[in-house]
């Protein structure tokens, strides 16, 4: 059986860490796991949603609408899922899924030197990019996202859990989760309002866990100690349609533009604080 340890709370977050403590156990996907199955160290439930409630109630230049949560760890299961609504229902049911399939792209395009978030791979993956037809990769496993009883979703009993859920997502809402100590853990999705928001809700999510510990990646590199970030990056060219960067992401509206630009706030929001 799966056990499941909480340590001493650090900051604004705690780890929970599921240990295999039987020979054998059953990983959730029907399979035997062998003896030295671990779930690595993750966001807890409690704080993924709290995390989230605060980050939905600001200004995010979208909707304004009630989001979804998922958080993936190294290996790709998924570790809890919430959302902000009274009921699961308050918030679009398909982003249950996307939210999770963004958690699992941005752990599974990032590495322990370079972060790279949902929002940096729509310019790769279109027609003539880089990445072209990454968004075809790593198919969702639908078993996973869509077993088990609807009224559990975004609970503690959501059946993604302990699931590779798997699926690749291209806009914004996903990010990679580092530690203080630089360690890639997993990473983060967010979903249930247009893709601009998606992305500064998960920014703001990410900073509330204190998991925002980025090493280096694609976005400017004037606003992260002189290494980049994983910030979303708006220079496509509207005349052309094609990304300065190569990892530019469209925009939504003017105002989630506004405040996707200041992220990082070193102010308000520095990275890696």
């Amino acid at each position: 059986m799966l056990s499941l340890h909480l340590s001493p709370k650090t900051a604004r977050v705690s780890i929970a860490v599921c240990t295999l403590v039987a020979a054998a156990a059953c990983n959730g996907d029907g399979v035997t796991a062998p003896p030295d199955f671990t779930l690595t160290p993750i966001v807890t439930f409690d704080d993924l949603k709290a995390a989230l409630v605060e980050a939905r109630n600001e200004q995010n230049g979208g909707f304004g609408l009630d989001m979804w949560a998922a958080v993936v760890d190294r290996s790709g299961l998924v570790v809890s899922v919430v959302f902000t609504g009274a009921t699961n229902t308050d918030q679009w049911p398909g982003s249950r899924v996307i939210a999770a399939q963004k958690a699992n792209t941005a752990n599974a395009f990032s590495l322990p030197h370079l972060a790279l978030s949902t929002a940096n791979l729509y310019s790769a993956a279109q027609p003539g990019g880089t990445l072209f037809g990454l968004q075809e990769a790593n198919p969702t496993n639908e078993d996973a996202a869509y077993g088990g009883d609807a009224a559990d979703y975004g609970s503690r009993k959501d059946y993604m859990i302990g699931k590779r859920i798997g699926g690749t997502n291209v806009f914004g809402g996903g990010l990679p989760l580092y530690d203080a100590q630089g360690k890639l853990l997993g990473g983060l999705g967010v979903s249930g309002d247009a893709s601009c928001a998606d992305h500064n809700i998960a920014w703001k999510v990410r900073y509330n866990l204190h998991l925002d510990f980025v090493p280096a990646g694609v976005a400017d590199p004037t606003t992260n100690n002189n290494h980049g970030d994983d910030n979303i990056i708006y220079d496509i060219n509207p005349a052309t349609g094609v990304s300065a960067s190569g990892f530019g992401h469209p925009e939504c509206s003017a105002a989630a533009t506004a405040i996707g630009i200041h992220l990082p706030d070193p102010d308000q929001r520095p990275i890696g604080h």
